[in-house]
């Protein structure tokens, strides 16, 4: 029996480190997912991707519509030699690779509520948790997901427990601002607002 696995990291080279250590362990990278924010653009930040040579970058447009905007789901070397640009309804721009973009960017086209959360809730994640995972995508995070024999799911779950994100906690911390759940209909956080999060949660005030 094969479970999906799931945890969020502030860093994306912490969420890095453990698809690296996933792959290092024995899990095939068509069986890992990476789901990254891009709203500051640091992945590919040089250069604009201006495909239909309109003057408008296409990830500000991708995100506005939900399109993908020519991401590589796969590669032979590995997951994160498939890294490409999309955006998801919610989310915004994002950096992402494997199976979850895949399945989120059907869930978009197909309507589904939350690409994200439709795609974890389809892939075992609870009703409860995927939520939380896309609003911590929302705000700056990124999303690491593994589909992993259950058989051995406590070993791989301490590869991706180590920096990961207490989701007790910082739900409760998004609480106490006012959130209530993820709305994919809502305004994704731009370049400053997730920039005003991260340095929350690196100055530990949460």
């Amino acid at each position: 029996m094969t479970v999906t696995i799931s945890r969020l990291y502030d860093n994306y080279s912490d969420a890095q480190r453990a698809v690296s250590s996933l792959e290092a362990a024995g899990v095939p990278h068509s069986d890992l997912s990476i789901v990254a924010n891009n709203s500051d653009n640091w992945y590919n930040s040089d250069r604009k991707i201006d495909r239909d040579r309109d003057g408008t970058d296409d990830r500000a447009e991708g995100a506005a519509t939900g399109a993908g905007v020519g991401a590589g789901l796969g590669g032979a070397a590995g997951l994160l030699a498939g890294l490409g640009l999309m955006a998801i309804p919610g989310l915004g721009p994002v950096v992402a690779a494997g199976w979850l973009a895949s399945t989120a960017l059907g869930a978009a086209a197909g309507a589904a509520t939350g690409g994200v959360v439709g795609a974890l809730t389809q892939a075992g994640v609870s009703e409860e948790e995927a939520p939380l995972y896309a609003e911590g995508i929302r705000r700056g995070g990124t999303l690491v997901s593994a589909r992993v024999p259950d058989a051995d799911r406590a070993r791989y779950e301490a590869i991706l427990n180590q920096s990961s994100v207490n989701l007790t906690d910082r739900r409760a911390a998004w609480q106490k601002d006012g959130w209530n759940s993820f709305d994919p209909s809502a305004r994704p956080y731009g370049a400053d607002d997730v920039r005003r999060e991260r340095q929350l949660y690196a100055g530990g005030l949460r």
